[in-house]
């Protein structure tokens, strides 16, 4: 799941474009219809021709909207940066690409809109040189210029293809199994309450899950998922994302608020960050400046402190610690804006490199600057992160080797990593080097994939207990201990069932249609007919058809006591019985005295005896059959 993000300058034409994509147009209010201009946020979708889908917001243009604009820009994948051809580039242009470009938007394409007003192609060619030239040194530099006419429907393949190809090439977002759900909208619908929507990051959301609303604290629980209007059961990393939420007033949350776990974020009103002041701003940034601070979808006034300056001049870099009037989520590696106040204008933005700093730090001290240097090349934690990621399943002595850390560092990595759940110890307990270990988004993937496989199995067996745990075992493609820690822990956590034989989900069960039903209670009626010479296995199987026989044997119902030979289970219960028994009146058995004892015929009692030689109730001396000792 993907998510494109619209930018330029008001009527450039990104609202209609995406109409023409999608089929649905994203300006939803009166008002914004009315003045034919994005307000709010506005959200369509389309599916690509490989299947995949996309997740578009449209964001405002107008630059007294330029802050709902931020709401809806920090969590997309890509951005359609909108250039009209009749006008190209415009202020409101400049300032959205400077955004992407603070944001460090991955990929983009640049789509010259309204090639239908273009006075003729020399014109298109002007325009695009002129493109060129300011996305020069922005994360747009490479991205390609698509020419399109939404009015004509005129170069919209050309545009979901090479879409298409963005995505091709770049990963998905990872599940790191702490979920956040930065809410840009919050309404209510009859029927069911509070519904909340964003771009889910970072973990995905269940149905039942439990919840928090971040930082007021409300807690609730996921009623219903949806994506691009489809019901789910999940909502993975990287989806525009509806949740229905019961236990929780509409009127007790706002945009910019967080939907997560509980437990797993903390809000902050003070951040360390490394900061870019834009060269084309009106002045140099000022320490102690009022500022509008952005991150997610949230919006919040701070002041600016300075680390080792007293002002930054257009086009310069920096640290800064902010002091945020109020509290918001947010992580070490989140980008951020800042926008001053009044008059309104973007000063620029960068990274957050301690979202829980410990206090208020000497603006002169040395060390501080050290110290923020350090993080932002990563902390030990980080590095160790990233090794453990390229080795996916590995011992610690090789994750810690590959990190390259010193043995005092590595051991505190471990052990906040472990402690935060971004690494998992699959052998329990107490960690040593020898410990296997996996990090969190290998290990989500993997539990996801042994639970899809063994629903799968279900839904083409319905009539088997599971799937056997050597097949599964071999489809999964793992070593024995990655596997069996893995079964452990879903069965631990009543996810899975896993026995010696089969692997089943918890609420799976083996259940007749009726008709079915009917075909077993006859084939049972010639059972108890004739019990020590029942129907033979293939008169069973025909009688019943193989998955409803094998199921019966599954079950225990019946059991297979040869090739050929099958009973009821309480028959050949009496019959064990009743061998038991003369065997320990007279110490031994023969075929022939078996025979006479059930008025069996020779193939029966031969399966029977075999069958109790196998499972050590008797063993063979010659032509008798003792008690096993």
């Amino acid at each position: 799941m993907r998510v494109i993000g619209t930018a330029g300058h008001v009527d450039h034409g990104k609202s209609t474009l995406i109409a023409a994509l999608t089929g649905t147009h994203p300006d939803r209010l009166k008002e914004e219809q009315a003045r034919e201009m994005t307000i709010e946020l506005g959200f369509g979708w389309l599916t690509l021709p490989d299947g995949g889908e996309v997740g578009i917001v449209d964001v405002p243009g107008h630059r007294d909207f330029i802050e709902n604009m931020l709401s809806g820009i920090g969590g997309i994948d890509a951005a359609l940066l909108v250039i009209a051809a009749d006008e190209g580039v415009m202020p409101q242009t400049k300032e959205h690409l400077a955004i992407l470009d603070l944001l460090q938007i991955p990929a983009g394409i640049i789509v010259l809109t309204k090639t239908d007003l273009a006075p003729d192609p020399d014109w298109l060619d002007l325009v695009e040189t002129d493109v060129r030239a300011a996305v020069a040194g922005t994360v747009m530099q490479d991205a390609a210029i698509l020419r399109v006419s939404a009015r004509n429907k005129t170069g919209l393949d050309s545009l979901i293809t090479n879409t298409q190809l963005l995505f091709r090439e770049r990963p998905a977002r990872l599940d790191l199994g702490r979920p956040r759900l930065p809410i840009d909208r919050v309404f209510s619908m009859s029927g069911f309450g509070t519904v909340v929507t964003g771009t889910l990051s970072d973990g995905h959301l269940s149905l039942g899950d439990e919840v928090v609303v971040l930082p007021s604290g409300q807690r609730g629980r996921v009623r219903g998922l949806q994506t691009h209007k489809k019901k789910e059961e999940t909502a993975v990393p990287g989806s525009r994302t509806a949740v229905n939420v019961s236990g929780i007033a509409m009127e007790d949350v706002r945009r910019g608020e967080v939907l997560t776990h509980p437990g797993q974020y903390q809000p902050t009103r003070r951040l360390d960050a490394r900061f870019r002041l834009l060269k084309d701003v009106s002045g140099p940034l000022k320490h102690s400046s009022e500022v509008k601070f952005f991150v997610g979808a949230s919006e919040t006034m701070g002041t600016v402190r300075l680390m080792g300056v007293e002002t930054l001049d257009p086009g310069q870099e920096g640290w800064i610690q902010l002091e945020l009037r109020d509290p918001v989520v947010t992580v070490r590696g989140d980008r951020y804006i800042l926008r001053r106040p009044s008059p309104g204008e973007t000063l620029g933005g960068g990274v957050i490199v301690d979202h829980q700093p410990k206090g208020r730090h000497k603006r002169f001290d040395g060390k501080v600057i050290q110290s923020l240097e350090s993080l932002a090349q990563g902390s030990p934690a980080d590095v160790l992160f990233e090794a453990a990621l390229a080795l996916n399943a590995a011992p610690l002595k090789e994750v810690i080797a590959r990190s390259r850390l010193e043995a005092e560092s590595a051991q505190a990595a471990v052990d906040e990593l472990l402690a935060d759940s971004r690494l998992i110890n699959l052998d329990g307990g107490r960690w040593t080097v020898d410990s296997l270990v996996i990090p969190a988004p290998h290990w989500i993937a993997l539990s996801d994939k042994v639970q899809q496989m063994v629903a799968a199995y279900h839904k083409n067996f319905p009539l088997r207990r599971g799937i056997p745990r050597e097949e599964l075992k071999s489809k999964i493609k793992l070593s024995p201990r990655v596997f069996n820690a893995l079964l452990t822990h879903h069965t631990a956590r009543n996810t899975l069932k896993d026995s010696t034989a089969f692997v089943a989900l918890p609420s799976h069960e083996v259940r007749f249609d009726n008709a079915q039903q009917a075909k077993v209670q006859a084939l049972m009626r010639q059972f108890a007919a004739n019990p020590f010479g029942p129907p033979s296995v293939k008169e069973s199987q025909a009688e019943v058809g193989d998955e409803v026989f094998n199921a019966l044997v599954e079950m225990g119902q019946l059991v297979m006591a040869g090739p050929e030979v099958v009973f009821r289970r309480e028959d050949y219960e009496r019959m064990v019985a009743m061998v038991r028994g003369h065997i320990q009146k007279t110490g031994q058995v023969t075929v022939a005295e078996a025979r006479d004892m059930f008025n069996s015929s020779r193939k029966y009692i031969l399966g029977l005896l075999e069958h109790l030689d196998a499972n050590g109730v008797t063993v063979r001396d010659g032509d008798f059959r003792r008690l096993r000792r």
